[in-house]
């Protein structure tokens, strides 16, 4: 659940849906236009209906919410589609300065909402970067969610006490960090705390880890692990199931409570297939305990 809203567990993230290659750099090459739009109308046939997406996720001649809105619209009752604001690029893809003030922030939700052609935005999470508060930026969002432009609000790149200083303004119904097999203690401690709090974790990188995707969003990735991390034990539990490794690592952060939720990226129709499907992978006991240890061991 995203509030009152009922998701599966799979979900697609669009990050590198409008181009090829390395995400969002300014000189990404665009991917073709129809094999994307195609993905995502595949998408909504194999049963995802959660859709994350960002203004800033676009290459020269594409946008994510561009594709959503061709693809998807008009949206069915149960699609549900998440958003992000906070970081922000020129019309020639290099970075600017965080939004911070109401009047940005919502320039921001304006322009998801004219790009994906809605009338309301599902859920808007906040991204942040550092340790600062996030009070009067959570604030302005919860505004505007008060004013019926945002329906529910979330957060992205967080820690805790920061989780705890937006829950005090308004409900937060998902957190969303990077995390995957390998990631440091304290992001596990903190997934675990979220489900405590009925708050889902909505994990990017499960899959890729950190290091194809630096930069991401803006900065600053919270304890994540390096690529490769526990691939010997990833390899032997996927060779066991007849899956592909990318399955085993989906299938374990799904395994990882009832309120994690995933949000695979690709823009190939086959990988599509396989991310669907990891969801229905179940991992034994002994199987989870053999990826935890190679994870460990890896990191020592």
């Amino acid at each position: 659940m995203l509030g009152d809203l009922e998701v599966n567990r799979i979900g697609f993230g669009t990050m590198r849906l409008p181009q090829t290659g390395e995400a969002l750099i300014a000189d990404a090459v665009p991917r073709d236009r129809d094999q994307a739009v195609a993905v995502l109308r595949r998408a909504v046939e194999l049963g995802v209906n959660h859709f994350d997406t960002a203004a800033f996720y676009f290459s020269r001649l594409l946008s994510a919410n561009e594709l959503i809105n061709r693809a998807l619209a008009p949206y069915a009752d149960d699609v549900v589609v998440t958003t992000k604001v906070g970081p922000g690029r020129d019309a020639s893809g290099e970075w600017e300065q965080h939004a911070r003030t109401p009047a940005q922030l919502r320039g921001q939700v304006e322009e998801n909402l004219r790009q994906l052609g809605r009338d309301h935005l599902d859920v808007v999470n906040l991204r942040v970067v550092g340790e600062d508060s996030v009070a009067e930026r959570f604030g302005a969002l919860a505004d505007l969610r008060a004013a019926g432009l945002i329906r529910h609000l979330g957060l992205s790149n967080v820690r805790p006490h920061q989780l705890a200083e937006a829950r005090a303004i308004a409900p937060v119904v998902c957190v969303q960090n990077a995390f995957g097999l390998g990631s440091a203690p304290a992001q596990a401690r903190f997934l675990r705390e979220c489900g405590e709090q009925g708050v889902a974790f909505v994990p990017f990188y499960a899959i890729a880890g950190t290091g194809r995707t630096a930069g991401a969003g803006g900065g600053g990735e919270q304890g994540y692990a390096p690529d490769g991390t526990g691939d010997g034990a990833v390899r032997a539990v996927a060779r066991a199931h007849g899956v592909s490794a990318a399955q085993v690592r989906l299938a374990w952060s799904l395994h990882q409570g009832p309120h994690v939720l995933a949000i695979p990226g690709t823009g190939d129709l086959d990988h599509l297939a396989q991310n669907v499907a990891a969801g229905a992978v179940r991992l034994s006991a002994r199987d989870l305990a053999a990826l935890d240890a190679g994870a460990e061991g890896a990191a020592g």
